[in-house]
């Protein structure tokens, strides 16, 4: 069975993002914790997130998904910045905990100009001084595109990340289909290389969910921009394989294509007709 949803607003609350999941046909869905510029988090209404804890159990969701802010950078220059991004997603994942179990992804970072090394050190040692043991939600890493100074864009990067996390088994990683294509990672062509490869440098059993994207730029590009369903460079078909494979079943897609509700239905529709 494909799980399968999209990115939502939360302005209307958590129990109105579950059922708006469902009138779209969705069975998981992600969403911003906060304005994604990283404002202040709206206050949490017990009474709210006890409804969706109860809608996602009555219809058997997959992992729902809350995204930090692209804003937030643990490896950013300013010992300022860096704070206030441990700080935002220390908070983030201590209100996560009204719906217990769940995914918390973020953009690892960008290390501006530091190195690679720096930016792996400061992003692992910030995740060190806000993962708690008590935790039931799992961080995850987002493989990125590798523009610029991004931290993800390889493997290897992801996995230097994980290796020096004390609390490895609050870890995981989401794998975007726009950014590793866009990355240099064939999943046109080799799907099953690519698989091989993740599994090979971090594992498949750290794979929890996958962003399904089409890209607007070719393989190899590294500028992360991201297209409709079937719209793009990597196109139906490949993505047909992904939401198929194996290796990848049970897992929580989700769309992040530039789309409004409508758009994001029929993705839904056609994404789990793909699947059968």
């Amino acid at each position: 069975m494909l799980h399968i949803g999209c990115h939502l607003s939360s302005s209307r609350g958590f129990a109105a993002m579950g059922r708006q999941a469902l009138e779209l046909g969705a069975d998981t869905f992600q969403f911003f914790t906060r304005n994604p510029r990283g404002s202040r988090a709206k206050d949490i209404d017990p009474a709210d997130v006890a409804a969706l804890v109860v809608l996602l159990k009555e219809h058997s969701f997959a992992p729902i998904v809350a995204h930090a802010p692209y804003t937030l950078n643990l490896c950013g220059k300013e010992a300022d910045n860096r704070a206030f991004a441990r700080e935002t997603m220390a908070d983030d994942l201590r209100r996560m905990e009204f719906v217990p179990g769940q995914y918390y992804n973020f953009h690892p970072g960008s290390h501006v100009g530091q190195g690679m090394e720096a930016g792996i050190t400061l992003i692992a040692e910030s995740l060190n001084a806000i993962l708690t043991p008590d935790q039931t939600t799992t961080v995850l890493l987002e493989t990125m595109a590798g523009k610029g100074s991004e931290v993800g864009g390889r493997f290897e990067e992801l996995r230097e990340i994980l290796d020096r996390v004390e609390l490895g088994e609050k870890m995981g990683v989401c794998l975007d289909t726009c950014h590793v294509s866009d990355g240099g990672y064939d999943i046109i062509h080799d799907l099953d290389g690519v698989l091989t490869e993740f599994d090979r440098v971090i594992g498949l059993h750290r794979l929890k969910a996958i962003h399904l994207n089409d890209s607007k730029n070719p393989l190899g590009a590294r500028k992360d921009r991201h297209a409709c369903i079937g719209e793009g460079e990597i196109g139906l078909e490949a993505l047909t394989r992904v939401v198929r494979h194996p290796a990848l079943r049970g897992l929580p897609f989700c769309l992040e294509t530039p789309n409004e509700l409508p758009g994001y239905a029929k993705e839904i529709a056609l994404m789990r007709k793909q699947a059968e």
